[in-house]
């Protein structure tokens, strides 16, 4: 089996803010999805192989607004589903509970197809720009060993919305550019000319615009999912007496909790290209105009698979 990097696509998120769903939502020309672009710069950077992982509830709409336009994709397209169901003999799912389990299940959920591959993974609806992929793609190639792991960053200020509060991943790294802790942050807004968070206090701290945050954009070896499937567990049996509707088993923390057990390494990359995406309604005309610039800037085909 090939040792390339594959590609693996979150695209089983229910949209709360955004009020719809943002895998399928058309921004660009031909109908094309923020997810088009992404499966296009990955096929520009290398990549052969994707999986996207979507919901048996959106599986109809997504077959029949999404997949016909992939079938012209050059890059191989396989399906995962990331269910409620799908957990560990013996836990049950909390009465009431609807809200998927959480970017790392997903993962998980996908173990199968990934096999013994390394892979990026990311979110279906941001555009993180084909240098990202190029980046990550190459780091992976070259550095293929258990627990080496790495992180596409972007600068906060380039990640925050007019319209409402964006959660992202706050990092912080060592002298040598590796990441040391991630928090995940889910207020993160514009306030007048500053970018604040809550502080533990009650109040806000103000973060610097070039700070980097994680746009879950990662980069993992096989042995990621060893990891990942031992930990599930733990956190099932923690939700009953925290939040059992509501609790997410999540990448940033997951990273975090491997970095602080020293079981990996996270070489946090970086990107010139702008970022994008629709956390809520009111940020799409302005990623339809952007695209439309490049497009027109010739960085894409007018019409992604034609």
């Amino acid at each position: 089996m090939s040792r390339k990097p594959i590609l693996v696509v979150m695209a089983a998120g229910m949209g709360s803010r955004y009020g719809g769903l943002k895998q399928i939502d058309p921004v660009g020309s031909h109908g094309e999805a923020l997810l088009d672009y992404s499966l296009y710069d990955a096929w520009q950077a290398g990549f052969e192989t994707a999986v996207i992982i979507i919901k048996e509830a959106i599986r109809k709409d997504f077959m029949e607004y999404v997949a016909p336009r992939l079938e012209k994709c050059p890059m191989e397209i396989c399906y995962a589903y990331q269910e409620l169901e799908k957990i560990p003999a013996g836990y049950g799912i909390p009465a009431g509970r609807v809200k998927p389990w959480g970017t790392t299940h997903a993962v998980l959920c996908a173990r199968d197809i990934i096999g013994d591959r390394p892979f990026v993974v990311l979110n279906a609806d941001d555009f993180y720009g084909r240098t990202a992929f190029r980046t990550a793609y190459n780091w992976l190639k070259n550095n293929n060993k258990p627990g080496a792991y790495c992180m596409v960053a972007y600068e906060v200020g380039r990640t925050v919305s007019d319209s409402g509060a964006v959660t992202r991943g706050i990092c912080e790294f060592d002298r040598f550019g590796y990441l040391s802790k991630i928090v995940e942050c889910k207020t993160i807004e514009k306030f007048e000319s500053i970018i604040r968070v809550p502080d533990l206090k009650g109040g806000w701290a103000i973060i610097p615009p070039e700070h980097p945050v994680s746009m879950n954009m990662w980069g993992f070896q096989p042995d990621f999912l060893e990891h990942v499937e031992k930990l599930f567990p733990d956190f099932l049996e923690h939700i009953v007496s925290g939040d059992p509707m509501k609790a997410e088993f999540l990448l940033p923390t997951t990273v975090d909790q491997l970095v602080e057990a020293k079981k990996c390494t996270v070489k946090i990359l970086t990107s010139p290209d702008n970022w994008y995406g629709v956390t809520y309604a009111d940020d799409k005309p302005k990623v339809v105009a952007a695209l439309r610039a490049l497009t027109e800037s010739g960085r894409y085909p007018d019409g992604l698979w034609k």
